[in-house]
């Protein structure tokens, strides 16, 4: 596998933190929890599944788990902070705001 870089790296991180979210509200237990999330976090790395929003809001869509994508994208958005850390500590406003814009682009 190739080397990753430091910003694929923070989204396996992110999407990693948002398969366990999303596995929690599929009422997936233990092992089936962690191999749900370890599959949305690989799924960054595949060039054909890389909508991470879509799989989630298609997963909840077939579960029956109501759950917008707005409140969706705020989850995704605090675990990109808390990837994005260094030593435990939140990403900074830098982070923050870089997200914003591209969220404020995305809905162009």
């Amino acid at each position: 596998m190739a080397r990753l870089n430091e910003e694929s790296m923070r989204m396996v991180r992110r999407n990693k933190l948002l398969g366990m979210w999303a596995a929690e509200r599929l009422g997936l237990p233990g092992e089936s929890a962690e191999a749900y999330s370890k599959d949305v976090a690989l799924s960054t790395l595949d060039v054909g599944r890389s909508d991470v929003l879509s799989k989630i809001r298609e997963d909840f869509r077939v579960a029956g788990v109501v759950q917008s994508d707005d409140e969706i994208r705020q989850v995704m958005t605090e675990f990109w902070l808390r990837a994005s850390s260094r030593d435990g500590k939140r990403g900074d406003a830098r982070d923050a705001a870089t997200v914003q814009i591209a969220r404020n682009l995305m809905a162009r």
